[in-house]
């Protein structure tokens, strides 16, 4: 009976898992996509300039300058935040992992993916605070 249990909890795990990840990129899809909507309505009339390479400004490089944008109304800022949410995706399930292994006290698997979700962590904001 333990093992049925067992296999139950571990599938209701799974399936939360899959909820998390599919939620997350069908969220972040439909961010990016009214982002882009409103870039084109307001820049899409306006011709290209393929002569000269302007990278992103230093306004949506950091996530309180791309929330800024999204309440000035800005696609730009959207599109940014879409792609947030879609990076944030795989970490949140890493950490709902995390959690799963802490609750069924598998400190081995635990340890493995804290040091998963601390290299996670640290890529995404940097070795320096």
């Amino acid at each position: 009976m333990a093992d049925n249990q067992r296999a139950l909890e571990d599938q209701q795990l799974e399936d939360t898992l899959a909820k998390v990840l599919l939620s997350g990129v069908i969220g972040a899809a439909l961010v990016v996509l009214a982002g882009g909507i409103l870039y084109l309505f307001r820049h899409g009339g306006s011709p290209p300039d393929y002569r000269n390479f302007r990278g992103e400004s230093s306004q949506l490089r950091g996530l309180a300058g791309i929330l800024r944008e999204v309440a000035a109304g800005r696609g730009r800022g959207l599109i940014q935040l879409g792609l947030v949410l879609l990076i944030a995706t795989p970490v949140a399930r890493v950490a709902l992992s995390l959690v799963a292994f802490a609750r069924e006290r598998d400190w081995v698997y635990g340890i493995f993916t804290l040091i998963v979700l601390a290299t996670l962590v640290m890529s995404l904001v940097g070795w320096h605070f």
